[in-house]
């Protein structure tokens, strides 16, 4: 593989994101954890980047309104999967995938920490329950049980820990 000038330059600037040293035990950030479903197990999250001001301001994250420009990638080059949320908290939210496992060797290339939002709202003579995958929530659209409406609102919602107990170097 050839590497181009363009491509080390890239790289070099992302590894000192991912820099191993740190302190631990003196250093560290609190985030706040929310927990999610994919394909029928929970997996858990932080919210750090929303492309959407108030959506931002409601849950204390970075508004970052550029996080949509990732929804003009070319059909099929798109970076972005769905998140389903339940505007009324009627329960957690779901994801269309997650890291398999956790960490660095993850093997789900379809993974993405960019995920666009997907309103779910229930059909008001539907007997609400809990859906745990984006099978169950697109069978449920089908039956006319739930209305979904895609946004263009685009978080950036990492995947840090499996209900396995797999999860990112540092979390505890």
């Amino acid at each position: 593989m050839r590497v181009t000038p363009l491509f080390a330059i890239a790289v070099a600037l992302l590894s000192a994101c991912a820099s191993p040293i740190f302190d631990v035990g003196r250093t560290e950030t609190v985030l706040p954890l929310s927990r999610a479903w994919v394909d029928g197990r929970m997996v858990e999250y932080i919210t750090t980047d929303i492309s959407d001001l108030t959506m931002a301001q409601m849950i204390g994250a970075n508004h970052v309104p550029s996080l949509a420009s990732a929804l003009d990638l070319p059909r099929g080059s798109s970076i972005v999967e769905r998140v389903y949320k339940f505007p009324n908290e009627e329960q957690i939210s779901v994801f269309q995938s997650a890291p398999n496992p956790v960490g660095a060797e993850n093997k789900d290339q379809s993974y993405s920490p960019l995920w666009r939002v997907v309103l779910v709202r229930w059909a008001e003579r539907t007997t609400k329950r809990e859906l745990k995958s984006e099978e169950e929530l697109l069978a449920a659209e089908e039956k006319r049980e739930v209305a979904l409406e895609v946004t263009n609102i685009v978080v950036n919602c990492p995947v840090t820990r499996s209900v396995k107990g797999q999860s990112l170097k540092g979390v505890r």
